[in-house]
C-alpha cells in the first residue's frame, strides 16, 4: 500500500523551473511592488505607534538584513540561487549588496520620527565589518545596534534572534515593530508587531 501510494503521488515541481519563475518574479517588477506593498502597514503603524508615544518610552524597530534591508540577489543569480559557503563568505567582505528601496524607506522614516533601528541578523560576528560596510554604503548607517551570531555557536537563528529581542525589552527598548523575509525573522514574539515581507529565495531556521 504505501508503494501504491508513493507511485501515485503528485510529483514535486522542478527546481529549474521554480528559479525561472523566481527569475520573472523579480525581473517583472512584481517582486518589488510586492515588499512595497508588504511594508506600507509598517509604515502607518510606525506612524500612528509614534503619535502616542508616552514621554519616556524608548522606542525601537528591529530589521533582518538579508533579503529584507539588503539584496543578495546579484549574488544568488550569479551562483544559480545555491549556497556556495567561500563565495558567499567573499561577497558578505565586499559589502555590495544593494539596498532593498521600500525597506530603506522605512528605515528613514524610523529614523526621522526618532526612533532607534536594531539590526538582528543571521550573519556571523565574523561577518561584522563587511555588514557595517555595506550597510553605511546603502543609506543604512544610522543604527542603533548590529547583533550578528557569535561564531560557532550553534543556535538556529529563530532562537537568536528571539533571545536578542528579549535582551532589548530588559533592557527598556519597546519594540515596535519587527521587520523580516523570514517567519524565523518574526517568531518567538518580544515586539509588539511583526511585518513579513516576500522572501521566495531561501527557508532559515
Amino acid at each position: 500500500m504505501a508503494l501504491f501510494v508513493a507511485a501515485g503521488a503528485a510529483e514535486p515541481r522542478n527546481l529549474s523551473v521554480l528559479k525561472q519563475e523566481i527569475v520573472a518574479y523579480v525581473d517583472s517588477g512584481e517582486y518589488e511592488a510586492d515588499v512595497k506593498a508588504a511594508v506600507a502597514p509598517a509604515l502607518e503603524f510606525l506612524a500612528e505607534r509614534v503619535a502616542r508615544k508616552a514621554t519616556d518610552e524608548r522606542l525601537a524597530v528591529v530589521l533582518d538584513i538579508d533579503e529584507t534591508a539588503l539584496s543578495n540577489l546579484p549574488h544568488m543569480r550569479a551562483f544559480d540561487f545555491g549556497y556556495v559557503p567561500p563565495e558567499w563568505d567573499a561577497w558578505v567582505a565586499r559589502g555590495a549588496a544593494p539596498a532593498i528601496a521600500p525597506v530603506l524607506a522605512f528605515f528613514q522614516a524610523a529614523r526621522r520620527a526618532g526612533v532607534a533601528v536594531i539590526f538582528i541578523t543571521g550573519r556571523r560576528e565574523k561577518d561584522r565589518p563587511g555588514t557595517e560596510k555595506n550597510l553605511h554604503a546603502t543609506g543604512f548607517g544610522d543604527y542603533a545596534a548590529l547583533w550578528l551570531k557569535p561564531n560557532g555557536a550553534k543556535i538556529t537563528t529563530e532562537k537568536f534572534k528571539t533571545e536578542t529581542r528579549r535582551k532589548l525589552q530588559a533592557e527598556g527598548r519597546v519594540i515596535i515593530a519587527n521587520v523580516g523575509d523570514q517567519e524565523s525573522d518574526l517568531a518567538g514574539g518580544f515586539a509588539e508587531r511583526t511585518f513579513k515581507v516576500p522572501g521566495p529565495f531561501y527557508q532559515t531556521q
